[in-house]
């Protein structure tokens, strides 16, 4: 029988979580599922832990080189199987009844694509927070191109809709040609929303927790480098190039873009200041004025911002 869904997770040095993420996956209620893991190359017991669970219900695949998340997960929607395709991060969880709530939902709205509140579980730090009021997503039954763009640029609060771990039909994947761009190691959710957006996809939206964010200590601001937001910016001109946007998705795209620039310009500042080079510097100050204004907030404090649009904290091994 083809399962309900397929959960697709990529793991890299994941041994610790792993377990948790399947078990959360596997325990869904009313719907039946599948669970593909890609090991994508670890170094740890990420791969033994993987195959330990019943091979009937759980696929485990080793990738011979190490592709990335986004790479990995490519490797997993061709591996899955199921009529819905859910994201899971190899250090996160599910409620378990996620995606009976989220499939009831998308197929009443004959819906593609179906996302839902999400808590933060930090280790230690108290009770779990959710991401997003539920009325502000009460008010938004539907989640457009635009008001998505929108809601993910730099600097501009705490939490965005890059979050979002979507469920999406298997069908509208494979009509749409939708891939992960395995030259991202950061963003490559976000612009794969953005494509199943562009390409047709309606996306609703669940107000209700059903994904949570498990976070261990550390803090991305530490890897987070240029590089990563040069990326994206390759990243977010090819999407465009390859997509024909509305006025107001290119009105949300040009902010972004404004934003991505802004945050590498600050980034690229904050290397020269570090470097004791203030000629080099000045002149980033002078082609972007806007780094110099974000160095009113303390760096240190400006970095955890920056590094918590893009990514929770605390995820350092997701970059690789």
């Amino acid at each position: 029988m083809q399962p309900d869904v397929s959960f697709v997770i990529a793991a890299y040095n994941a041994e610790q979580g792993i377990a948790r993420a399947v078990e959360s996956a596997l325990a869904q209620r009313d719907v039946n599922v599948e669970v593909v893991v890609v090991d994508d190359c670890s170094n740890d017991r990420t791969l033994e832990v993987a195959r330990a669970f019943p091979p009937g219900q759980v696929k485990v695949i080793a990738l011979d080189e190490n592709r990335g998340p986004g790479g990995a997960r490519n490797a997993g929607f061709d591996a899955a199987s199921g009529r819905w395709i859910a994201i899971l991060d190899s250090d996160d969880t599910v409620r378990p009844e996620r995606l009976r709530r989220l499939i009831d939902r998308a197929e009443a709205a004959q819906a593609q694509i179906a996302i839902d509140n999400l808590e933060v579980v930090e280790n230690g730090a108290g009770a779990p927070q959710a991401m997003f009021d539920a009325d502000f997503l009460e008010a938004r039954p539907e989640l457009g191109l635009a008001d998505f763009i929108a809601g993910n640029l730099m600097f501009e609060g705490r939490f965005s809709f890059g979050y979002v771990k979507p469920l999406f039909e298997r069908a509208f994947i494979q009509r749409a040609g939708l891939r992960y761009v395995e030259a991202l190691r950061i963003g490559e959710d976000y612009l794969l929303l953005a494509s199943a957006l562009a390409r047709g996809g309606r996306c609703v939206v669940e107000p209700l927790v059903g994904y949570s964010y498990h976070i261990r200590g550390g803090s991305i601001s530490r890897v987070l480098e240029l590089h990563h937001l040069e990326a994206l910016l390759k990243a977010d001109a090819d999407f465009v190039h390859a997509h024909d946007l509305n006025r107001q998705a290119q009105a949300a795209q040009s902010r972004r873009t404004r934003s991505l620039r802004q945050a590498a310009s600050f980034l690229l500042l904050v290397r020269h200041l570090k470097e004791g080079a203030p000629l080099r510097a000045a002149g980033t100050a002078l082609r972007d004025p806007a780094a110099l204004r974000h160095l009113r907030m303390p760096v240190a404090a400006r970095l955890r911002r920056l590094a918590s649009t893009l990514r929770p904290a605390g995820t350092a091994a997701r970059i690789r």
